[in-house]
């Protein structure tokens, strides 16, 4: 069994977020993708990020017509700052016996990766899922040192988008792939931008997300 987690504020969840889930699990052949909205900055009131009841809700309302989608409430339900690979490490007590974790990222917020907690047994707890991103490149990847020598004509194929897909291998065992995904040009912050100038977003987000934004008056 391979399981996919994708992370983020999903503020609001939309295609984009749907598109890239689907492109992974139908590459990849993913078993399920657990989607894991965080939580309320602990602290500091977020003007422009609805509340993780609301972010879990729409969560779960884009999903549930999915059988291989579900969403994981642990980060969103926390008191306190979650981290990756402490999410990770309880969510490997949970899965299935000999289930396979992989972390699905952008490759932007990859690029920032050893900066996290523990970045270094983050990956020898998941697979890493890497996806590209508009505006940076995996050629910027080699200045990355938490990973082994990759050959810089490999990854200018995947920006070039002459391939779609390049596979890592790890010490520890696991692997890091790289995928080209089909662009979908779709950014939560526009979304929300046009929602408070009143302007239609229902071509970004699933009906019942849309539906549920207007219900509850979010991002005015």
């Amino acid at each position: 069994m391979f399981i996919g987690l994708l992370g983020g504020s999903f503020n609001p969840i939309h295609n984009g977020h749907l598109h890239i889930a689907n492109y992974v699990y139908n590459t990849l052949a993913l078993d399920r993708v657990i989607f894991i909205p965080t939580g309320d900055p602990p602290h500091k009131p977020a003007t422009s990020l609805a509340s993780a009841q609301h972010r879990l809700k729409m969560a779960a309302l884009a999903t549930q017509a999915c059988d291989f989608f579900a969403v994981d409430d642990r980060e969103a339900l926390s008191p306190t700052v979650s981290y990756s690979v402490d999410t990770v490490t309880h969510l490997k007590k949970e899965v299935p016996s000999g289930a396979e974790l992989g972390f699905i990222i952008g490759l932007d917020a990859f690029l920032e990766f050893q900066s996290w907690k523990h970045a270094p047994h983050l990956l020898e707890l998941c697979h890493m899922i890497v996806c590209s991103r508009p505006g940076v490149t995996f050629i910027q990847l080699q200045s990355m040192p938490l990973l082994p020598p990759t050959p810089i004509s490999s990854l200018y194929e995947l920006d070039q988008q002459h391939t779609s897909r390049l596979d890592i291998a790890l010490p520890s065992g696991s692997s890091i792939t790289l995928l080209s995904v089909p662009p979908c040009e779709i950014s939560a912050s526009h979304i929300r931008e046009q929602k408070a100038l009143h302007r239609p977003i229902a071509q970004w987000l699933p009906p019942s997300v849309e539906s549920y934004i207007i219900q509850h008056k979010l991002y005015r």
